[in-house]
């Protein structure tokens, strides 16, 4: 009997919403060279001198802010493990095992790998839980992976999902997702995806090329296939042709930004400028994220919320995330499937 085991991984999240805790998560994640890539020496004078010094204590009280909204603990801890528990029900456990882990913080990769591996499986299948491949996300993810399983002696099969943009469960658990909201009443709807640097998008291309020399908004090509911000748009086409919407009847904007140099529209402004064309209601999609977190209940749930009162506005309504709708685990199924 052949036996696998699929490792779905996930971003990570503090231990605790305390200012240590969150210093050590922000320490990994900021110090990951495909996170912020700068020159070694660079990137540990200003994470480790700068950034995680001052924005610490900030994002632990956010994090606070995120414990108490959801019970205590943490949503994206919470969605991962129930994701692993229903795609466990699907299979057999002696021939396929589901495994979690997260990239930052625990469970750590070091240590469920290790369990993997003693476990002498036939096939491994890394899985991140990225729809929309990113260096910094599930690039970064497979590349610990790797490093990981380089050092075994005995090296399994090894499969890699490295992303599903356009996987029907995962498209169809948001269109179900939407059903609890009356899109008509809405003046505007924004899809909201994570923000990257614009040098990360540039990297993916050849010589002289730019993200902005390729046709990201309107087509996926051979070029651009890889490319995040080509496969956000592309989510978001299949999504408004299922909603029935017109182009003019949304946006697509990146948030979470750290300087001006990244994804533009940023998700904020946008929020802010429809409040000042006088618009009262927006409903906010965020394709990027599969389990609610900061980045969707904080950030766009209350930041969002708050900028758009402050510019006239009223409501701004978060469409949840896939978290662990059965037709986003049928689509999960349906992708390890491919690889078994």
């Amino acid at each position: 009997m052949n036996r696998t085991c699929v490792l779905l991984l996930q971003l990570g999240t503090p231990d605790s919403p305390s200012t240590r805790d969150v210093r050590r998560y922000l320490s990994e994640f900021l110090n990951d060279p495909r996170v912020i890539d700068l020159p070694f020496l660079l990137r540990k004078i200003l994470v480790n001198g700068v950034i995680v010094p001052f924005r610490a204590p900030k994002s632990a009280k956010i994090y606070r802010e995120l414990w108490e909204k959801s019970n205590g603990v943490s949503p994206l801890m919470t969605h991962t493990e129930n994701v692993k528990a229903l795609l466990q029900e699907k299979y057999n456990s002696e021939e396929v095992t589901i495994e979690y882990a997260m990239r930052y913080q625990n469970p750590s990769m070091d240590s469920v790998m290790e369990k993997i591996r003693k476990e002498n499986y036939d096939h491994i299948i890394i899985f991140p839980l990225f729809p929309h491949y990113a260096s910094a996300s599930g690039g970064s993810a497979i590349d610990k992976a790797l490093k990981i399983i380089k050092e075994w002696w005995v090296l399994p099969k090894i499969s890699v999902i490295n992303q599903f943009w356009d996987n029907q469960g995962y498209i169809n658990s948001i269109v179900e997702r939407s059903k609890a909201f009356d899109l008509k009443s809405y003046d505007h709807i924004l899809f909201s995806y994570h923000g990257l640097p614009n040098r990360h998008v540039d990297k993916v291309y050849e010589g002289s090329d730019l993200c902005s020399d390729q046709p990201c908004e309107n087509e996926i090509n051979e070029k651009n296939k890889l490319c995040y911000k080509a496969t956000a748009y592309a989510t978001t086409r299949l999504l408004a042709e299922k909603l029935n919407l017109k182009e003019d009847d949304y946006t697509v904007c990146f948030q979470s930004r750290l300087d001006k140099k990244w994804l533009t529209p940023f998700s904020d402004q946008v929020v802010e400028e429809w409040a000042k064309k006088g618009a009262k209601n927006l409903l906010v999609f965020s394709p990027a994220f599969v389990a609610d977190c900061l980045e969707t209940i904080i950030e766009i749930g209350t930041e969002y919320q708050e900028i758009f009162e402050e510019n006239g506005g009223e409501n701004v309504h978060l469409v949840p995330s896939n978290n662990d709708h059965p037709e986003f685990i049928n689509g999960l199924e349906q992708l390890i499937n491919k690889e078994l």
